[in-house]
C-alpha cells in the first residue's frame, strides 16, 4: 500500500459523549491499528439546514448555503471510506444528519464509486434496522460498496456511555472497522492490479 487511508466519520447525535461517541471509539481504535487516517466530526448540535431544489449546486458544483456541508464535501472527496452514526428518533435518523447527508451526496458532483461506506446506529430498544436502512441508501445510489458486519451495525443504550455495557454491540463496531479496512485495501489494490469494472453512460428513466 502506496497511499494512507483516509476514512470521514460523521456523527449525527447532539451529545458530544453519546453512544454513537462510544461506537466511533471502537472503531477508531481498529483504524489507528491498521494505519488508517480518520477524522471524526459532530454534526448534530450545529445549524444545518435542508435542501431546498434551488439545483444551484448543478452549475457551481456545491450548495448555495456556504456552510459545514461545503466543507464537508472535500474531506469526502479526498476519503476513501465514509462512517456515518446516528442515534434513533421516532424510527429514523437525526434530522441534522439527514438534513447534511442529503445536501451533501446531492450538491457534489464528483465520482463516489469505490469509496466504502459504513452506518452505524444507536437506540434505547428499538427503530435500529429501519434508520439503519435509511442511511445505508446513501451509499447504494452512489455506486459505494457498504462495509458489513457479523450483525447489523448496532448498539444499544438510552443514557451518554451506557452502550459500553452492550458488549455484542461494542464487538461489532471493531469488527466492523477491521472488514472496512479490509475492504477498502482490497479496493486500493484492486484498482491497481486489476482497474475498476466497466462503466456504462448513466440512463435516466423518469415515471409519470
Amino acid at each position: 500500500m502506496d497511499k494512507t487511508l483516509k476514512v470521514l466519520m460523521l456523527n449525527g447525535s447532539p451529545r458530544e459523549n453519546g453512544n454513537i461517541a462510544l461506537a466511533f471509539g471502537e472503531m477508531e481504535k481498529v483504524f489507528a491499528e491498521n494505519g488508517v487516517e480518520f477524522e471524526n466530526i459532530q454534526l448534530g448540535r450545529r445549524d444545518i439546514r435542508g435542501c431546498i431544489a434551488c439545483e444551484t449546486c448543478r452549475k457551481n458544483h456545491k450548495c448555495v448555503f456556504d456552510d459545514i456541508v461545503n466543507e464537508l464535501a472535500v474531506k469526502f472527496e479526498a476519503a476513501d471510506g465514509l462512517v456515518i452514526g446516528s442515534p434513533v428518533y421516532y424510527g429514523s435518523a437525526n434530522g441534522t444528519l439527514m438534513s447534511a447527508l442529503q445536501r451533501l451526496f446531492y450538491s457534489t458532483s464528483f465520482d463516489k464509486s469505490y469509496k466504502v461506506g459504513c452506518s452505524v446506529v444507536s437506540a434505547r430498544r428499538s427503530g435500529c434496522t429501519a434508520t439503519f436502512d435509511e442511511l445505508n441508501k446513501f451509499f447504494t445510489l452512489s455506486n459505494m460498496p457498504v462495509a458489513t458486519s457479523q450483525y447489523w451495525n448496532n448498539i444499544y443504550g438510552w443514557f451518554p456511555g451506557e452502550g459500553e455495557k452492550d458488549a455484542e454491540g461494542t464487538q461489532v463496531m471493531r469488527v466492523l472497522a477491521r472488514n472496512m479496512v479490509f475492504l477498502m485495501k482490497s479496493i486500493a489494490m484492486g484498482k491497481k492490479e486489476i482497474g475498476l469494472p466497466e462503466t456504462e453512460n448513466r440512463v435516466w428513466t423518469n415515471f409519470f
